[in-house]
């Protein structure tokens, strides 16, 4: 009996002691990261078995509004850098600044028609009856979208085309699917695996937006996480840089291609 206890004693204490060295963080992250962040993190747990990442993605505008309702996140991975910089301002974030992680890009993506040839104006063509972006009242890929047809001179036009994705995933899907024969897309999402082989794409020029600089911030409750620390610091190496370079994100210092 005795040594029964005394095995019960030295398991709890093991226990104790796994549990205390093991943390997790939350990362509200922008939809566009999903591929690339789901390899990072796939990356990062490799050398850190012990240690949990769980990644919610979704429109930056919306994951802002949550961590401002209190929502439990560690780290928030924006679209556009404005978000990160409000929850500075108003006490939200553990850091002072906001880590620049990527430049992204807007392209024509479809799966039914070779967007590789299509510009802004063929999507005025009357065959073309859905064009899909992501809400522009919350999502940033959504807002560049908005940008760019308004500075060619053809929201009016295409208006009454759109269907809203509640973020750049799902308004992908709405392509995918059918329910839009083209829509306005991030670079990394349509270079993904899920998209790749299905369709092919078109940059839209940078001139015709603003650009979506995009960053992250520690969160308040995370200020003494040394996980999210340690995250932060991964996305700097090296592995963590060619993963997003892949998928297309022009890094903090790189020249934006054409």
């Amino acid at each position: 009996m005795k040594t029964f206890k005394k095995l019960a004693l030295i398991c709890s204490i093991l226990l104790a002691t796994t549990t205390a060295h093991a943390e997790k963080i939350t990362i509200a992250a922008a939809a566009d990261l999903k591929f690339a962040l789901d390899e990072i993190v796939t990356a990062f747990k490799k050398a850190n078995p012990a240690e949990e990442v769980e990644i919610i993605y979704g429109s930056s505008g919306k994951a802002h509004t949550q961590i401002q309702q209190g929502a439990p996140y560690d780290m928030y991975f924006s679209a556009d850098v404005s978000y990160p910089q409000e929850l500075i301002k108003t006490g939200f974030s553990a850091s002072s600044e906001v880590k620049p992680y990527a430049l992204g890009r807007i392209v024509l993506w479809s799966a039914s028609q070779d967007a590789s040839k299509m510009t802004l104006e063929d999507l005025t063509d009357p065959k073309i009856t859905h064009v899909a972006i992501a809400n522009p009242a919350h999502a940033p890929y959504g807002k560049r979208a908005e940008e760019a047809l308004r500075a060619s001179r053809l929201w009016e036009k295409i208006e009454p085309k759109l269907i809203y994705g509640e973020n750049i995933t799902q308004t992908a899907q709405f392509v995918q699917t059918g329910n839009a024969e083209v829509g306005i897309l991030a670079l990394s999402i349509a270079v993904s695996p899920e998209l790749a082989s299905k369709g092919r794409y078109k940059l839209i020029s940078d001139t015709l937006h603003e650009p979506l600089n995009q960053g992250y911030v520690i969160l308040k409750r995370a200020e003494n996480n040394k996980l999210a620390k340690q995250f932060a610091a991964y996305m700097e190496s090296k592995d963590a840089r060619g993963i997003m370079t892949r998928y297309g994100f022009v890094l903090p210092g790189e020249a934006v291609g054409k």
